[in-house]
């Protein structure tokens, strides 16, 4: 049990510092859609669904690999509150237009990200 969770506890300060900097380095405030917390959203799912797609080739789930990179790292590395939040000051500066913009196309390119992530990982 501490083993486990050592793995995610690294994993997800290394997936939250991946995310800080991406989303530094996108989020401007030139722009109306946080481009950072849309990009690190949608490259977790991508990533999630390699990794369990991997493991559940291999038949492996419980491994410490999934540990550290599926639950530590992409749970470190993507942000469902962040996502909410934004959508929230999206809807009460009255941006309806780029709520659903981003709203939308988060969870459907998220659903997407991960489809893609689990079909290269039967490539592997």
């Amino acid at each position: 049990m501490f083993k486990s969770a050592i793995l995610v506890f690294l994993g997800g300060g290394l997936g939250s510092v991946c995310r800080y900097l991406i989303s530094k380095a996108l989020n401007s405030k030139g722009t109306v859609l946080p481009w950072g917390t849309f990009t690190v959203n949608i490259l977790g799912s991508f990533i999630i669904g390699v990794l369990l797609g991997i493991a559940i080739k291999n038949n492996n789930l419980n491994s410490t690999t999934n540990l550290l990179l599926a639950t530590g790292f992409c749970g470190g590395f993507t942000t469902f509150s962040t996502f909410s939040f934004e959508n929230q000051a999206l809807l009460k500066s009255g941006d309806y237009y780029n709520f659903a913009v981003y709203a939308i196309g988060s969870l459907i390119l998220g659903i997407v990200a991960a489809a893609i992530g689990l079909y290269f990982s039967k490539l592997a």
